[in-house]
C-alpha cells in the first residue's frame, strides 16, 4: 500500500500495488506470465514493439477470457524518432452479411442491440472476420526487430506446458458457466467435469499451442488463405456462420493518423475513427478545460457531477457520430471544435443533473485487454485487443483451440442507424491506448479495457495526472464514475457524502466494485527512468527492466587480474 495521503486534492485514497521502475525498458500488461513474455523480449536486445507482440501472443493463452488469435484491437505506437501512427487491427462484418441478418429482441431499447436467440452474441453467427493478426504482424514487420517465432516462442510454451489459473480467471469461468456448458470442447477445458477450473489449477491448451506452432511458421497466412483458415471456414460453412475464405482475405489491417489535441499545454494522442476514443477525449477535455479542475478538487460533489455531465455529453453525441468513416461521415473537426465545446459548457448546469440530446447530426455516407511497452530507445506502444465479450462467442473452433470474438453484436441489428451492419464495415470501439506529450516529450501512455467504459475512464486517468497532481499508480487506481445515462455508476470507494451529494442533484447512482476493468501504463520520468503501473481491477503486474551489459574492457581487466602460474 501507498501512502494514502498523497493525493494534493480532495479526498486521499491508497494504491494496492507497488509500481516498477526500469531504465532499459518496461512492460506492463493484465497478466504477469504476459508481462514477462515482453520483458523476455527486452532482455534478449528486441525493442517495444517486439515485446508488445510478444505480450500479445502470450496473452492469448494466459487471457482466454479477453483476447483470441482471431479477435480485433487497436495498437498506438509511437516510433524512436517520434512518429505517431495507429495500427487499426478492427474486425468487421462479414461480406455475407446485411442490415437484417439477425432478428432484433422485441421492444427493445435503442441502446440493447439484443437478437432472438442471441445469434449476434453467441456461437458462430455472432463472429466477425478477424483484424489481429495481420496487425500483429504488420506491428513486427514494420517496426520490430526480432522474428515472429522468436516473440511467439513464450505463448507456445505457455499454452503446451500450461500455467497456473489466477482467481480472476476462475470468477470469469464461473460468469460465463452456462453458455460455456454449451459446447463440449470448451467446456472441457475450462470446465472439467462441469465445474470452473479453480484458482491454482494448471490450464493446458494443447490444441491452441499446434494453432500457434503453424502461425509462428507460417504467418498470418496460415489464417487468411492458409491452412487455419481453411478449417475455420469449413466450420462456418457447416454451423451456419457468416465468415467465409472473402472476409479472410478482405479484412487487412489500416495504418491511420491519430487524433491529437491539446490540454492545458499537454498533447494528448488517441486514437481516430473508426474508434469513438480519441474524438471523444479530444471533446470532453475541451470542454474541461473552461473550468478549474484542479480548485474543484479529486472525487468532490463538483468533480464528479461536472464530470458525469461531460460523459453523458459525449455519449448523446456517440449515439449518432460514430462508425467506420468508409460508411458513415463522423464530424471530426466540429466535435473538437472550441467553439462546439464551449456551446456544450455553457448548458451544463452544475446545480443539477440533465438529459442530454445529440447535438450534432448523424452523418451517413469487459471484456478486453490492453498493455503498454518503452524501450530506452524511445519506442513506446500502447495497445488494446479484444474479442468483445467475456470468452467472445464462447465456443472453440474444431481443430484449432482457438475462441472466436462476438463483435457481431457491438452493431446495431436495426437498420437506419450509424452502428447498422454493412458487408465489410468495421465494427466501432471506445479502445483508447492515448499518450501524453508536455513540450515535445513523451510523458505517459496508458489504456485499459473495458468496453464503453474505455475512453471516459482513460479522460478521468489524464485529469487525475494534469490536474489532480497523482502519481501513475494513483491515477490507475484512483475510483472511477462512468454513465451515458440515466444510471450514474460510481465505485465503492468514493466517498459517501459525494454519492449523496450527485444524488441530491438528480442522478440515480448505482454503487458499484468496479468501473471498466485493469489500467496500466508507463510514465516517462525526468531522469531517464520509466514508472511502469497496474491496477487493482485486473491481474495486472508492470515489470521493469535495468542493469545492462558488462562495461567495455571488463574482460580484459578480469584477465589480467589472474594469478600467475
Amino acid at each position: 500500500m501507498t501512502d494514502p495521503n498523497t493525493v494534493r486534492h480532495g479526498f486521499a485514497f491508497g494504491t494496492e500495488k507497488q509500481p516498477a521502475i526500469g531504465s532499459r525498458g518496461m512492460v506492463a500488461s493484465n497478466h504477469p506470465l504476459a508481462s514477462a513474455a515482453g520483458a523476455e523480449m527486452l532482455a534478449a536486445g528486441g525493442n517495444a514493439i517486439d515485446a508488445a507482440v510478444a505480450t500479445q501472443f502470450a496473452l492469448t493463452v494466459v487471457e482466454p477470457m479477453m483476447v483470441s488469435l482471431f479477435g480485433g484491437g487497436t495498437a498506438h505506437i509511437r516510433t524512436a524518432d517520434g512518429q505517431h501512427v495507429i495500427i487499426d487491427g478492427m474486425s468487421a462484418a462479414p461480406l455475407g452479411g446485411s442490415r437484417t441478418m439477425y432478428r432484433p429482441s422485441p421492444g427493445a431499447a435503442p441502446e440493447d442491440y439484443g437478437t432472438i436467440e442471441r445469434e449476434n452474441t453467441l456461437g458462430p453467427k455472432s463472429v466477425a472476420a478477424p483484424g489481429s493478426p495481420r496487425a500483429w504482424c504488420l506491428a513486427l514487420e514494420k517496426y520490430g526487430t526480432m522474428s515472429l517465432a522468436d516473440v511467439m516462442e513464450p505463448a507456445i510454451r505457455h499454452a503446451s506446458r500450461g500455467f497456473r489459473v489466477t482467481p480472476f480467471l476462475h470468477d470469469c469461468i464461473g460468469v460465463a458457466a452456462p453458455d460455456l456448458l454449451k459446447d463440449s470442447l470448451i467446456a472441457a477445458r475450462l470446465m472439467p467435469g462441469g465445474s470452473p477450473l479453480k484458482a491454482g489449477d494448471r490450464l493446458i491448451q494443447g490444441d491452441y499451442a499446434d494453432t500457434l506452432r503453424l502461425f509462428a511458421a507460417e504467418g498470418p497466412s496460415a489464417i487468411h488463405g492458409g491452412s487455419i483458415g481453411q478449417i475455420i471456414v469449413a466450420h462456418m460453412e457447416k454451423v451456419g456462420g457468416f465468415v467465409s475464405h472473402a472476409d479472410l482475405a478482405a479484412n487487412l489491417p489500416r495504418l491511420r493518423e491519430p487524433i491529437r489535441t491539446q490540454y492545458r499545454g499537454w498533447d494528448i494522442v488517441a486514437p481516430p475513427p473508426p474508434a469513438a476514443s480519441g474524438v471523444h477525449i479530444a471533446q470532453m477535455l475541451a470542454i474541461l478545460e473552461g473550468f478549474d479542475v484542479r480548485a474543484l478538487g479529486f472525487g468532490t460533489t463538483d468533480m464528479c457531477h461536472l464530470l458525469a455531465e461531460v460523459i453523458a455529453i459525449a455519449f448523446a453525441d456517440r449515439a449518432v457520430a460514430s462508425g467506420d468513416p468508409d460508411f458513415i461521415k463522423v464530424p471530426v473537426a466540429k466535435l473538437m471544435s472550441k467553439a462546439y465545446a464551449a456551446e456544450r459548457r455553457a448548458a451544463i448546469d452544475m446545480a443539477r443533473r440533465q438529459v442530454w440530446q445529440a447535438g450534432i447530426v448523424p452523418g451517413e455516407g469487459h471484456d478486453t485487454t490492453h498493455l503498454t511497452t518503452a524501450d530506452a530507445h524511445g519506442n513506446v506502444v500502447a495497445s488494446t485487443q479484444t474479442m468483445n465479450s467475456l470468452f467472445g462467442a464462447r465456443y472453440i473452433i474444431p481443430g484449432t483451440g482457438i475462441v472466436p470474438n462476438n463483435y457481431m453484436d457491438t452493431f446495431d441489428p436495426r437498420p437506419g442507424g450509424a452502428l447498422s451492419i454493412e458487408p465489410g464495415k468495421r465494427v466501432t470501439t471506445s479502445m483508447a491506448p492515448t499518450m501524453a506529450l508536455r513540450d515535445g516529450r513523451m510523458r505517459f501512455a496508458l489504456g485499459l479495457p473495458g468496453g464503453r467504459k474505455i475512453f471516459p475512464t482513460v479522460l478521468q486517468s489524464i485529469i487525475n495526472i494534469i490536474d489532480h497532481g497523482m502519481t501513475l499508480q494513483e491515477a490507475v487506481e484512483a475510483p472511477r464514475l462512468w454513465t451515458e445515462g440515466p444510471v450514474l455508476e460510481v465505485e465503492s470507494r468514493m466517498p459517501a457524502a459525494t454519492r449523496e451529494g450527485l444524488a441530491a442533484r438528480g442522478h440515480d447512482v448505482a454503487v458499484v466494485p468496479a468501473v471498466a476493468s485493469g489500467m496500466n501504463g508507463i510514465m516517462f520520468n525526468d531522469d531517464g527512468t520509466m514508472t511502469g503501473a497496474a491496477c487493482w481491477r485486473l491481474d495486472g503486474t508492470p515489470i521493469g527492466v535495468s542493469g545492462g551489459l558488462a562495461r567495455p574492457g571488463v574482460r580484459f581487466v578480469l584477465e589480467s587480474a589472474k594469478p600467475k602460474a
